[in-house]
């Protein structure tokens, strides 16, 4: 399914030189200069890649958020909470999610780029102790639905599994073949690259759909291990 959205370029080696200004020149008066751009530059290009995936991403589950102002990230940082308090972000990225108040604990589908890189996929944002339990304990049952999404996804070689790992596997243990699953305290499939033609050139929205399907079964089974337990939806 590809929207009716036309665009060419939305992201520019311009985009990528103004997030090294960024990081160079993290300050509010340097920002206030260069706000315009940064609009131009960041925030419109990822507002228009928004609204080209928007009705893709319906097509997968009807219930996500996909208002591109919803989905794109926010420039300034939330310092309230952080040692760091520059005041800007020197990445950027869309998260479809569903509306829920603690969304982290949910799948969730992001892009995201920064100067040096780009990434997009799939999972948990920060999966919570019981629902990484709830996932050791269908793994370690060996439901065959989940089972095939995730040896899909690994057969694909396009995507990785990322997560902070525990120092000792926890219990339920899981099958050998699945351990660098059950060994993670959050779970998410991400492809990482270096800025490229993808990124830069035209293909950026089919690249992500393409890649994205290839995760929507994966991301129901994630969403029926929620179900199973009852976990809002």
């Amino acid at each position: 399914m590809k929207d009716n959205v036309s665009f060419s370029r939305v992201i520019t080696r311009e985009s990528l030189q103004l997030l090294r200004d960024l990081a160079a020149n993290n300050r509010k008066e340097w920002f206030e200069a260069h706000r315009a751009e940064c609009r131009r530059l960041l925030q419109e290009p990822l507002e228009a890649l928004a609204k080209s995936l928007g009705g893709f991403m319906l097509s997968i589950d009807q219930d996500l958020i996909t208002a591109p102002r919803r989905v794109v990230s926010r420039i300034h940082r939330d310092t309230r909470f952080s040692r760091d308090k520059s005041p800007y972000k020197t990445t950027m990225w869309l998260t479809f999610k569903r509306p829920l108040e603690l969304w982290q604990d949910a799948p969730a589908w992001f892009f995201e780029m920064g100067a040096e890189s780009w990434r997009y996929g799939m999972g948990f944002f920060s999966a919570s102790p019981a629902t990484m339990t709830l996932l050791r304990t269908e793994l370690a049952v060996g439901r065959p639905s989940l089972l095939a999404a995730i040896t899909s996804c690994r057969e694909s070689g396009r995507f990785i599994l990322e997560g902070e790992q525990y120092k000792r596997p926890p219990e339920p243990a899981v099958p050998e073949e699945l351990r660098e699953w059950g060994e993670r305290k959050n779970v998410y499939l991400v492809c990482n690259r270096e800025p490229d033609d993808i990124l830069l050139g035209p293909g950026l929205a089919e690249e992500l759909r393409s890649g994205f399907a290839q995760l929507a079964p994966l991301y129901e089974e994630l969403w029926n291990v929620r179900r199973a337990a009852g976990r809002p939806h």
